[in-house]
């Protein structure tokens, strides 16, 4: 091979610069890339793929492409595949089980591996799935399986702990769709949070998780007056804070609001406060433990979680004196679920 000679390196050193970069030492990745390009060589996937039998190509299937959740993940697994000479294939099943359910055939003829995003699919059909294909899940804490959890259960805890400092009482909690493991984890975290601390939690939920479906449940968000709401995601706390400008709330003189994901707060105003989580880390991850060992082998099951950070930024405030008002306002009642939690000994 020219470039093996022209560097006076071995040919399987240079394969592993394409191919396996995290087996050699960084300089030596450098300089054999820089060679390559200076001689226009670019590696062959297809041909390498013919010639060992494996598609080296990864699946990444997510619930909702549009999300801003999804793209830095999806960013981030691209450029880790594509450092060990991987393509990742990349599908939206629009959160329909069904849907997944034909995606992950599709792909899994196709991909030596496959990573999949909050699955909707029933847990049965989860372990039949690790049975037959490499299949390692983000975001959906199935035991048995190799996952990896974006965790925001600690953040929410100093977020609740912050907002009881600040005065708070009435808490609604709005989650988003129902077959979600991060919808459940962080519904849990604020009950757990919450719990013996006297204060009142009445939770709801967007199916959608839209924005749109979130401005047309205002009533619903503003029945029990809270003080504080705790969103699924940032798209949800975006909606309730809009929400709660076309009423004439303010934010955060009245009500404070946080989000989840870290993805819109900058755009909001004011700055939303949000659970910065680690998807990126989280993709980068995934890419590599599915690249590891041969492709032939199921995943060793594992369990990663890796925590998220509270982000303070603007929609958060003490509770004021001049929202004495505002909590004095006739609630309307639509079928919430509401919890009035234990005060502490």
């Amino acid at each position: 091979m020219e470039i093996a000679h022209e560097l006076g390196v071995a040919p399987s050193t240079v394969s592993r610069a394409f191919t396996a970069p995290r087996l050699l030492k960084p300089e030596t990745v450098e300089r054999i890339r820089t060679t390559a390009a200076e001689l226009g060589y670019v590696p062959n996937v297809h041909a390498r793929a013919l010639s060992t039998g494996v598609p080296r190509t990864i699946g990444l299937i997510v619930p909702d492409i549009a999300n801003p959740f999804f793209p830095q993940m999806i960013r981030a697994a691209q450029r880790a595949a594509e450092e060990t000479g991987h393509t990742v294939l990349i599908a939206d099943t629009d959160g329909d089980a069904e849907r997944e359910k034909r995606i992950i055939e599709r792909l899994g003829a196709q991909s030596e591996s496959l990573i999949i995003a909050s699955s909707r699919l029933p847990a049965a059909q989860l372990s039949s799935l690790t049975d037959r294909r490499r299949v390692l899940f983000l975001n959906r804490d199935e035991p048995g399986t190799s996952r990896i959890l974006i965790s925001s259960r600690d953040a929410l805890g100093s977020c609740t702990a912050r907002l009881l400092a600040l005065g708070h009482e009435q808490f609604v909690y709005v989650g988003g769709p129902e077959a979600s493991w991060s919808d459940a984890e962080r519904h849990g975290a604020v009950m757990d949070s919450l719990a013996g601390t006297g204060a009142r939690l009445e939770s709801l939920r967007i199916p959608s998780g839209t924005y749109i479906d979130t401005m047309a449940a205002a009533d619903q968000i503003l029945a029990s007056s809270p003080t504080a709401v705790i969103a699924f995601d940032d798209v949800i706390a975006h909606g309730v804070m809009d929400l709660l400008q076309q009423r004439g709330i303010a934010v955060p003189g009245e009500v404070s609001v946080v989000g989840c994901d870290d993805t819109l707060a900058l755009t909001t105003q004011p700055p939303l406060t949000s659970i910065a989580l680690k998807a990126a880390d989280a993709a980068r991850l995934a890419v590599r433990i599915v690249v590891e060992g041969s492709v032939s082998e199921m995943l060793t099951p594992r369990r990663i979680a890796l925590q998220g950070d509270l982000v303070e930024r603007a929609t958060i405030g003490p509770v004021a004196l001049n929202n004495r008002h505002y909590l004095r306002r006739a609630p309307i009642r639509q079928g919430n679920e509401t919890q009035q939690l234990p005060q502490s000994n």
